[in-house]
């Protein structure tokens, strides 16, 4: 599907970022490119729209090489999500996501089914959401919309620079699960890029590890977390805390975030909702003053009963929350998901501390810690 023959980006100032790039990548497979700071991993990917130029070497789309494509045509087939999301703040949302259908000449009645489609496809509901405009969006429901307008114009290829990293931990957990659960369905060709190992081994088919301009390996996550290339691969992907917990039972401490959102039960729902927009999370955990857990209240929530300008968290919050200690064991926490819990607070001596998600239980399973919260991390609103 993508074909990188020997390309190589040379800058005036004599600047190799890319040396000797060689590499395919099949039809449907998501492959993460990953890497430290100027590794080049953006360049890589940026030259497959050609938005940069290669000095040297060919890269092919399906056997055509894209030299001699018109760059404006090229990228009009390929989807592009970027971590600033990018939608255009005086448009729709369903304005947003017809952009590129539009200027392909799609038939109207084509192209307003597939946003209502797309908008189901990640758990938006379309009368709601499509009339709205952006900055009337959390940043996960943002994100969200920016995946599925990369999508909208049925491109077989998407690319995806760090689209989910300026976002928090459970809104960035929940739209991995999404684009996995997605890519079983739409079966694109997607090249993501991200400098988070563990948002690599979870999303990709195979991952490209890039450091200096090269690639030192191109592996699926197994063989990679197996068979890792050299001393620089094993620190990168920290193999070291694999072995470390090999023998060790985590509790909840080895579990969860250490980055906490939290508001008083008297916070009206105006003043929640942009608190949650601010932060870009989509729930927000109900504290006192000596931050003791009351309750969780959900954006759903909070826009459901938004009209009512009496409500506050304490109204709407959610009070029935399943709750596990530091040094709970993980078997019991597992326990808790397996009861329906979407998320877990962790109390020390009856205070908030710190949360787990699904994904964080597992990292923890797998030996990449997170470090345990302190008192400190826990940001109130």
């Amino acid at each position: 599907m993508i074909t990188f023959e020997h390309v190589e980006k040379k800058y005036p100032d004599g600047f190799v970022a890319l040396k000797d790039i060689h590499f395919h990548i099949n039809e449907g497979e998501l492959v993460a490119l990953i890497g430290p700071s100027g590794s080049g991993k953006t360049t890589t990917m940026r030259m497959i729209n050609r938005l940069i130029e290669p000095t040297s070497g060919r890269i092919l789309i399906n056997g055509e090489d894209i030299s001699k494509k018109d760059p404006v045509l090229l990228r009009r087939d390929i989807g592009y999500v970027i971590q600033q999301i990018g939608l255009l703040p005086h448009l729709t949302i369903e304005e947003n996501i017809t952009l590129v259908p539009k200027l392909k000449g799609w038939d109207p009645q084509r192209y307003e089914s597939k946003v209502d489609e797309l908008l189901n496809l990640v758990g938006l509901n379309p009368e709601e959401y499509k009339s709205r405009f952006p900055a009337e969006l959390s940043g996960g429901q943002q994100q969200r919309v920016g995946v599925i307008r990369a999508l909208a114009a049925e491109p077989p290829v998407i690319l995806m620079d760090e689209p989910f990293s300026a976002l928090d931990p459970i809104s960035r957990e929940q739209l991995q699960d999404e684009l996995v659960n997605l890519q079983e369905d739409i079966k694109k060709t997607i090249v993501f890029v991200t400098h988070d190992m563990d948002e690599a081994i979870k999303i990709a088919d195979r991952i490209a590890i890039l450091k200096d301009g090269e690639i030192i390996q191109f592996d699926t996550p197994e063989r990679i977390l197996r068979h890792p290339k050299n001393e620089f691969v094993r620190g990168f992907i920290g193999e070291e805390r694999l072995q470390a917990l090999e023998n060790t039972d985590p509790t909840a401490a080895d579990l969860m975030l250490k980055k906490v959102i939290t508001a008083r039960p008297a916070r009206g729902l105006a003043q929640s909702l942009k608190t949650m927009r601010t932060y870009k999370v989509d729930t927000l955990l109900v504290t006192n003053s000596k931050n003791e857990l009351l309750g969780v209240a959900t954006i759903d929530n909070v826009e459901k009963y938004y009209a009512d300008e009496d409500k506050t968290l304490q109204d709407i919050m959610d009070t029935d929350v399943s709750t596990v200690q530091t040094d709970t064991p993980y078997t019991d926490v597992a326990e808790v998901f397996a009861r329906g819990a979407v998320l877990i607070p962790v109390l020390e001596n009856e205070k908030l501390v710190g949360l787990i998600t699904r994904s964080t239980m597992m990292r923890g399973l797998a030996g990449m810690k997170i470090a345990p919260a302190t008192e400190g991390d826990i940001k109130n609103e």
